[in-house]
């Protein structure tokens, strides 16, 4: 069959983390590669709980029928009112249920990137950003980045060269480097960016999984003109399967995003919708958060301490005060991307190469470890055999 298929997909790739996950099918193998929630914190017998109760109740024909694209209201005023943790303001007109807050990103371009049009996003940033603005034919442009974000000077300097649609920004314990966007830089976010009249997705999945330093207020609680799309999702917070998140945004954007919605998928599952409403209501969510942060905290602590024991001082670590990764960059050169294969062969730990992150250029002395997914045993010994594997492999060279 000679598949006639349309430009924008004919020469796209499968996600590469995704593809990783096919050579790691052995069991042995420590994976610091994923990007998952611990399965054992996931709450399923709430969840179970609620799902029960909302079955069995009076509104279960109507849980199951068609719903309206914008969202179930009870989830729209709980998730709404959880948003404003942030520094947000809002009325329902101005949310959107989503399915995950990667529709928020892919709904986002679709309403503002035509073919050729650049988005500025931080370098590196989140791998499915950059594969989504792909499929709608958009330009990535990187912007520096320092320890404190993305760097507001090169910000300013793109900006004028490249006149962008669209700042792709993820502000709290960013994936893939686990660094956090200082308050004085989400204020002159809002500002340079209403100046040059530049939209701002700010893509907050990790905001609520803080276990060091202080809480920050989003970019969007600073917008005074209606250019800041905020994005949050209940993946990380609660279950990822449920697949629900919520965009804040002005009225006539949430219009523009809903109508892109329509023609996704009419709307978000309303049993998970409804299911994440009761857990938000009935104080669930809080609870939840002040048993998982302590556990990823300490995930965390073990994965630091073990690169500070065993890995090689030619590799420079972040040290997050949340989220679930840590970023390493060699000082010398060395391609990551290249000895992947062989370092699991080798260590039977895996990671991910930094190369997959970065708009545009080939970067590959980075990589991104995760610890949610690994136990306290396994983090020592998986950063033990990396660093024996890396110390080897710059010996060599």
């Amino acid at each position: 069959m000679d598949y006639r298929l349309s430009d924008r997909v004919k020469d796209l790739q499968g996600n590469a983390i995704r593809e990783i996950f096919k050579l790691l099918q052995n069991p042995h193998i420590v994976s610091f590669a994923g990007g998952f929630p611990t399965k054992e914190l996931l709450p399923n017998e709430d969840i179970k709980h609620i799902a029960d109760e909302i079955l069995s109740g009076p509104q279960a024909f109507d849980i199951l029928q068609y719903g309206g694209t914008e969202g179930y209201r009870p989830l729209l005023e709980s998730a709404l009112d959880y948003a404003k943790r942030t520094g947000l303001s809002g009325e329902l007109k101005n949310a959107l249920i989503i399915s995950g807050g990667q529709q928020g990103i892919d709904l986002t371009f679709k309403a503002f990137v035509n073919k050729g049009d650049v988005v500025l996003v931080e370098n590196p940033t989140y791998l499915a950003c950059l594969h989504i603005l792909k499929t709608y034919e958009g330009k990535p442009v990187g912007v520096k980045s320092d320890h404190d974000g993305i760097n507001i000077e090169d910000l300013e300097e793109k900006i004028k060269k490249h006149n962008p649609k669209v700042l792709y920004i993820v502000p709290n314990f960013s994936n893939p480097t686990g660094k956090t966007l200082s308050l004085e830089k989400r204020k002159k976010i809002a500002e340079i960016t209403a100046k040059y009249n530049v939209m701002v997705l700010e893509d907050d999945p990790y905001g609520e999984i803080r276990f060091a330093g202080e809480k920050l207020p989003s970019i969007k609680s600073f917008d005074m003109v209606g250019n800041c799309i905020y994005v949050t999702s209940f993946s990380k917070t609660i279950a990822p399967g449920l697949r629900t998140g919520i965009a804040v945004a002005d009225e006539f954007v949430i219009r523009k995003l809903t109508i892109g919605k329509q023609a996704t998928d009419v709307h978000t599952s309303t049993l998970s919708q409804a299911i994440i409403d009761k857990y938000l209501r009935n104080g669930l969510l809080d609870k939840h958060l002040s048993e998982i942060r302590p556990i990823y905290k300490e995930k965390k602590d073990a994965m630091y301490n073990a690169i500070l024991k065993y890995m090689p001082e030619e590799i420079e670590f972040t040290n997050p005060e949340g989220g679930l990764f840590i970023w390493g960059e060699f000082k010398i050169p060395f391609d990551t991307e290249a000895c992947f294969v062989e370092c699991v062969k080798e260590t039977d730990c895996a990671y991910v190469s930094g190369k997959t992150f970065f708009a545009a250029e080939d970067t590959l002395n980075t990589f991104r470890l995760n610890y949610s997914n690994a136990t306290l045993e396994q983090i020592e010994s998986g950063i033990k055999r990396l660093g024996e594997y890396f110390k080897k492999k710059i010996a060599a060279n």
